[in-house]
């Protein structure tokens, strides 16, 4: 579900600047009234993307606690498996290493 969000919030804040940057580029050829009015549309979709951004960016964090504590609850329900993967994940970097 996460990816999925990441996934459509991605494409919205491309589009969102996509079009800002046009409403820019054809404000900079319009004069008075109407170059304003690029340029505060262009803005306004600016400040989309940003707020946008730090919707991603929050979604991003909470799903990262929740890893994190279901990790640590793991580790703690199964401390003797949890020191197990770690030493086989240790053992296998070790070989790896070695090897070179």
């Amino acid at each position: 579900m996460l990816e999925s969000s990441l996934k459509t919030a991605r494409t919205d804040m491309k589009s969102l600047i996509r079009d800002a940057q046009e409403l820019f580029r054809e404000a900079t050829s319009a004069t008075g009234m109407r170059a304003e009015e690029l340029r505060d549309r262009g803005l306004s979709l600016l400040d989309a993307a940003m707020t946008k951004a730090q919707d991603v960016q929050t979604a991003a964090l909470e799903s990262g606690k929740e890893m994190v504590d279901t990790a640590d609850d793991y580790v703690h329900e199964n401390p003797w498996k949890a020191v197990a993967i770690s030493a086989g994940v240790g053992l296998l970097i070790g070989l790896l290493i070695s090897r070179k």
